[in-house]
């Protein structure tokens, strides 16, 4: 079995080669790379491996990029530090990862799934992880009266939900019913450019005016545009959302 490695912290690619080592000797990793750029020039010049384990957070960007360059048609297992709200639409989509830090034995889980797959099944979850990655959403269709009107997420300032109704504001004032929840958009949306900061709203960067320091070491996001309640970030999440804010 021959696998590629893409993976922009070098601990993490060593630890994941020598456990690959430990699991099976035989599984050649072919190389690693830490860039969207290279891994798309990579592959446009290389075979496909038989398995390609990538890390979502590359050196230059989200490895969802690649996808939008490159037709990757062999089976992908992701490797992430993706929070709970985002891991639930690979859960959906029944699309393997694995946390960071990696652990042998969900490794070895990965990898045997893969080895027992038929050759239908192997094609089969290629083009279901394709459909997922491709719904990774730049624009929704809006059902507006007789008509579907397109909203770009590059206008969406954020989502909010209340009485179980999903609604996306943008920057001019409007806003639109959405017929998904907020664990299903922060699957689609880019998480470099959107972040779920609480159970009620999902903000775009771009929309963030300033911060202000509230009681409990928690934050209140201060937005360009109108919120109907007050956006806060618990203490436990601070940390997480600085990194996100400051692009780490």
């Amino acid at each position: 079995m021959k696998a590629l490695i893409i993976e922009d912290e070098t601990a993490a690619a060593t630890n994941l080669k020598a456990l690959l080592r430990e699991i099976d000797p035989t599984i050649e990793v072919l190389t690693v790379i830490d860039t969207v750029v290279d891994t798309i020039q990579w592959i446009r010049s290389n075979p496909l491996p038989d398995i390609v384990f990538m890390d979502i957070h590359l050196a230059d960007g989200e490895a969802f990029k690649i996808f939008e360059q490159v037709d990757v048609a062999c089976p992908i297992v992701f490797t992430t530090a993706y929070d709970r709200y985002a891991l639930a639409a690979f859960k959906v989509n029944s699309i393997d990862y694995i946390l960071k830090p990696i652990k042998r034995e969900e490794l070895q889980r990965a990898i045997e799934k893969l080895k027992r797959f038929s050759g239908h099944e192997k094609a089969e979850y290629v083009e279901q992880t394709q459909r997922f990655l491709t719904a990774r959403a730049h624009s929704f269709l809006i059902p507006v009266r007789d008509k579907l009107v397109p909203l770009m997420t590059e206008d969406i300032a954020y989502f909010y939900t209340a009485d179980e109704k999903v609604s996306a504001y943008t920057f001019d004032g409007r806003n639109f019913p959405m017929d998904r929840s907020l664990d299903t958009l922060m699957g689609q949306l880019s998480d470099t450019e959107f972040y779920r900061a609480n159970r009620q709203f999902i903000i775009s960067r771009k929309a963030v005016s300033d911060l202000s320091v509230w009681f409990g070491s928690r934050l209140q996001l201060n937005l360009c545009v109108k919120t109907p309640e007050r956006i806060v970030i618990s203490k436990a999440r601070v940390p997480d959302f600085k990194k996100w804010f400051v692009g780490i």
